[in-house]
């Protein structure tokens, strides 16, 4: 008779699908799981809406049931219910639990064959390890599923235990081996595991198992075996071993575990093993694969070597945690050693090996190493021998092996890995989803196969739906889970093999969201989870630091461990703050020495590497060399602009981190404190980002003064945009906020958007340079030189007047506080838009006296715009020319292309096209490396302008 209904596995029906509706599929399985039994109303409505069915959940079934009925025969309805009449051997559970009552009272009465045969026809049955596999109703689950489980684990165990008194021991202990991996804390089935490696001849391997069960039990539970294991260990030690030795075969040994079917792609790393392969000479050749957890490693290798032909076999060893003792007496067994002449100290074991290896050729493939030493008495020395080694760690220590890194798939080989388990047609069906789902599972092999399988198994699903649930960060690393495969599961080995000081790191990891980062963050090394397996090096950033990053799932596994071990990211991030931000404020100082209000008129070297105490690091115009290389002081601010642009990603991120966490005041202290940075550089994405969250940090934090310093922050982002309304706006809504210096510099900048809205240029208030000093500068589109004075209509001749007032008053705020720099960039400001080169020189010297590089090269630039509106050529070449050695001395690539474009207007007016062209070229690439689009169509006007010209 064949079974008509399947719930040993995804529901099943007729052989073919089940319905497809999920709710449809659970009634179905009520009724199945009490086939020719009345079902009351409530217990199925208990099951369809998992024990909380809405108000109307009796009227939804009736729909439910008519429904089924088009697919289903046999449902009636009955009093109270519906029954489901169809024979109860026709529903595989039925007839399960009937061949295994039948085994049972064959094995009483003695007939041990016939049980067996009735034990296996009964686990036949089953089409996977999970009952009602594609059922979403956790009662059914609880009731049914799990009874149903234990039930046929238990059957498999007695009809092991039947095959052993048949003395098929040697044929079980692979299905034993999956059994106990599968379920490391069952202890009949460790029992069991052992009694067959004892009756097959194997002593040692039953040793080592029990050992392997006891650890497994100490470190999971706290508990030594129970009374069971230990009588079997005891049976093993009493035995003497005067059994015939086992001979050496003739054939070649073949231990590879199988091949994948549906392995996909990997064509570098299979070609790389294969040439190295085909170097073998003199000397055994060994290889270390290596890469992050659930990468790929044993597959690559298996597949490699399954296309290996090496004439004396191939050995294959499940390395772990497992000393080099035990696996080398597995490897000695293999090769045809007696068990009881396998020596037992490591040394002489190791020369065991040695000679018998030196006269094979052999391929042995070492899976999953931990370090250099548990490899090293392992590797063969016959000439021509090739050892694979796959392991997290590069094994750099390994004397004269080469390694391989094995990265993630790439797209391509990723869909196909995908398809070929998921089915290709449904991948081609769903191409979107399908890129949505390799990417939420991080081009990881593991995680693929994993997607892959969750979706053969619910056919009812789309790819659209997985992509949904994985979207969810929060269920991602439970939803990659299948079987006993689990992503969760492969990073667990990795972290639980790590001391506690490189946990806790890990966790304390876990708090970031950044994709990468350098070992200051932590204060720690970082190697030791590169050696592990859990970190990559993403080598030398721009800074010169080495930065580190992870998989995206690594990731949140780190973050799971925080969440549960920890409380959560709050006291880690809390513990990393003071350094971030007292880093990130230096940075920001070496950016904008003597910042307004601050009170401070020199820059500040790092210890050591100054002037004596007391000298001047920069003394006006001879405090550095215009010509010859850089200074000590012109390479420190270049290198903390390094510094910054190199952890631009990590500190934006940050923001965000502390936000949160709920630490408000360091995310909107990170947020002011990295403004420099991204107008240095016109990363306008992250500018708007970090300024919004700031201001959402500052405002929840109750801190006026921290709301208006991003408002003016924003303000400054709007103006290099061109949006004069926006940054006005802003300016307005801080103005409330503040009183004092910090009003003063609000109201200076309310007047740089007047200005720039009179000179009908929106662009005059573009970055042209860092931070506070930059809006004066006028930036990329033009300075405050180009406004005039009078002219124009009334509305113009009124904002210009609206800007003077406000220059200022803040000057006179400035110069009654005794802030240079304040009083530096009012005076900048009020010369350029009075076309007085008077004020824009004494503010010069003021930068100077500052030892504010930056702020000098902008009145440089705001000299050579008034000397050029004059004709005055000369002095406007030179002040481009030393402006231009300032901004390259200090690599500031987007002021200098500002500069460059001053200096083609001074060509163009001199007369010399070709000379501008190439000025106005060079800024063109700048601007476009940067993507300042605005700037780039200014440099192609520039570009138009000078090809026009004769001789252009």
């Amino acid at each position: 008779m064949n079974v008509r209904f399947g719930v040993l596995g995804p529901l099943r029906v007729d052989g073919g699908q089940a319905p497809g509706p999920a709710k449809h599929r659970t009634l179905l399985a009520a009724l199945l799981l009490s086939a020719r039994e009345q079902v009351p109303v409530e217990r199925l409505l208990s099951a369809v809406w998992d024990d909380r069915p809405p108000a109307s959940a009796e009227a939804v079934l009736r729909v439910y049931v008519s429904g089924l009925r088009k697919v289903v025969g046999g449902i009636r309805t009955v009093p109270g219910g519906y029954l489901l009449d169809v024979e109860r051997d026709d529903v595989d559970c039925h007839r399960f639990e009937r061949l295994v009552a039948g085994a049972r009272q064959a094995r009483e009465a003695g007939r041990l064959a016939e049980a067996a045969d009735g034990f296996r026809a009964a686990l036949g049955l089953w089409r996977g390890p999970a009952a009602l596999a594609d059922v979403e109703s956790s009662a059914l689950r609880r009731a049914y599923g799990v009874p149903l489980e234990e039930l046929r684990l238990t059957a498999l165990e007695e009809r092991v235990e039947l095959d052993l008194r048949l003395g098929r021991g040697a044929e079980v202990v692979g299905e034993l081996r999956a059994l106990v991996g599968a379920h490391p804390l069952r202890e009949r089935a460790w029992v069991r595991l052992i009694e067959a490696l004892h009756q097959a001849g194997r002593r040692s391997e039953a040793l080592n198992a029990y050992q392997d069960v006891r650890r497994t039990l100490v470190e999971e539970l706290g508990l030594e075996p129970g009374p069971e294991l230990v009588a079997a260990h005891q049976q093993v030690l009493n035995d003497t071993g005067t059994g015939n030795p086992v001979l050496v075969a003739d054939e070649p040994i073949n231990e590879l575990p199988p091949d994948i079917s549906d392995f996909a792609g990997r064509r570098p790393v299979l070609d790389w093993i294969a040439r190295m392969a085909a170097e073998r000479g003199s000397a055994p050749v060994h290889l270390v694969l290596h890469g992050p957890p659930g990468c790929g490693k044993s597959a690559a290798a298996v597949h490699a070597a399954t296309a290996l032909d090496l004439p004396d076999g191939r050995l294959y060893a499940a390395l772990g945690a497992r000393p080099p003792g035990a696996v080398l007496e597995d490897l000695l067994r293999s090769l045809g050693c007696p068990d009881g002449a396998v020596p037992p100290a490591l040394d002489d074991r190791v020369r065991l090996y040695r000679s018998t290896t030196a006269r094979r050729r052999l391929l042995v493939l070492l899976d999953d190493a931990a370090d250099e030493s548990q490899v090293r008495p392992l590797l063969p020395t016959g000439p021509g021998s090739l050892t694979l080694v796959t392991s997290r760690s590069p094994l750099a220590g390994l004397e004269a092996a080469r390694a391989y890194e094995l990265g993630l798939l790439d797209e391509d080989e990723a869909v196909a890995l995908l398809g070929g388990v998921a089915g290709p047609d449904r991948v081609r069906a769903e191409p979107e989803a399908a890129l949505r789902i390799v990417r939420l599972c991080g081009h990881l092999p593991l995680a693929l196969r994993i997607a892959g399988s969750r979706l053969a198994r619910k056919p009812g699903w789309t790819l659209g739906h997985l992509a949904g649930r994985l979207g969810d960060e929060r269920r991602r690393l439970d939803e990659l889970s299948a079987g006993d495969l689990a992503v969760r599961g492969s990073l667990a080995l990795g972290y639980r093999g790590l001391p506690d000081p490189e946990r806790r790191l890990l966790r304390r990891l876990g708090a970031l969201s950044a994709p990468d980062f350098a070992p200051w963050a932590l204060g720690a090394d970082l190697e030791p989870l590169v050696e592990a397996g859990l970190l990559q090096s993403r080598g030398l950033d721009e800074a010169g630091q080495e930065r580190y990053g992870w998989h995206e799932l690594t990731r949140l596994y780190a973050a799971e461990r925080l969440a549960e071990e920890d409380g959560g990211p709050a006291g880690a991030l809390a513990a990393m703050a003071g350094e971030i931000l007292e880093r990130t404020r230096q940075a920001r100082e070496a950016l904008l020495p003597a910042e307004p209000g601050t009170g401070r008129t020199e820059v500040h070297l790092p210890a050591g590497g100054g002037p004596a105490a007391g000298a001047h690091p920069f003394s006006g115009r001879g405090g550095w060399s215009r010509r010859g290389g850089d200074g000590l002081e012109t390479g420190w601010l270049r290198q903390e602009a390094r510094w910054l642009s190199a952890e631009r990603r990590f500190l934006v991120a940050m923001v965000e981190d502390f936000f949160r966490a709920g630490l408000y005041e360091a995310a909107w202290r990170l947020a002011f404190y990295l403004t420099p940075l991204f107008e240095l550089g016109a990363h306008h994405d992250d500018w708007h980002a970090a300024t919004a969250t700031g201001l959402d940090s500052a405002r929840a934090a109750g801190h006026r003064h921290g709301e208006a310093l991003l408002l003016r922050g924003l303000a400054d982002l709007h103006r290099a945009e061109g949006r004069m309304d926006a940054a006005a706006a802003a300016l307005r809504a801080a103005q409330p906020l503040v009183d004092g210096l910090e009003l003063a510099r609000i109201t200076l900048r309310l007047g740089l958007v007047q200005a720039a809205a009179a000179s009908h240029r929106p662009e005059a208030g573009a970055a042209g340079g860092a931070g506070s000093r930059t809006p004066v500068a006028g930036g990329a589109g033009g300075g405050l030189a180009q406004v005039p004075v009078a002219g124009g209509g009334g509305r113009r001749a009124s904002q210009v007047l609206e800007a003077e007032r406000a220059f200022a008053r803040a000057l006179r705020v400035f110069e009654e506080a005794g802030d240079r720099r304040g009083r530096a960039e009012a005076l900048r400001a009020l010369g350029s838009l009075r076309g007085d080169a008077g004020a824009v020189e004494e503010s010069l010297v003021a930068y100077q006296e500052l030892g504010d590089l930056r702020g000098e090269a902008e009145a440089l630039l705001d000299l050579a715009r008034l000397h050029l509106t004059a004709r005055r050529h000369h002095p406007a070449r030179d002040c481009v020319e030393r402006r231009l050695g300032i901004n390259r001395r200090l690599g500031d690539r987007l002021p200098e292309a500002v500069a460059l474009l001053v200096l083609a207007e001074i060509e163009e007016a001199e007369g010399v096209p070709a000379a501008a062209a190439e000025a106005a070229r060079a800024a063109l690439e700048t601007f476009t490396a940067y993507g300042d689009h605005r700037s780039a169509a200014r440099a192609r006007q520039a570009l138009a302008r000078a090809g026009l010209e004769p001789g252009g």
